[in-house]
């Protein structure tokens, strides 16, 4: 039995150097999302389950930065990040 396109796993890795905006590193669908998945668990990165986000920065180019649009989001969730990370509130 087949999977429609859109049942697929999907997976988008951003990375912030705190210079600019975060940019996409790693994206995918498939086979693809769920090594992105894995490879972020082996490395403790804080893993977020959004799929409308997703589907707006699947539309990106590797190497892209997010759009302003969405500065506010990704700035929550990398805060959100930061905090479990380092246990603050």
């Amino acid at each position: 039995m087949s999977k429609k396109a859109d049942e697929y796993q999907k997976a988008i890795a951003l990375n912030y150097d705190h210079e600019g905006a975060p940019t996409v590193t790693a994206k995918g669908q498939g086979v693809i999302a769920e090594q992105i998945i894995r490879l972020a668990r082996e490395h403790d990165v804080h893993i977020h389950e959004s799929p409308e986000l997703v589907e707006v920065l699947l539309r990106l180019e590797l190497g892209d930065e997010i759009p302003e649009a969405l500065y506010r989001a990704i700035a929550e969730i990398i805060a959100f990040t930061y905090k479990l990370k380092n246990g603050t509130d």
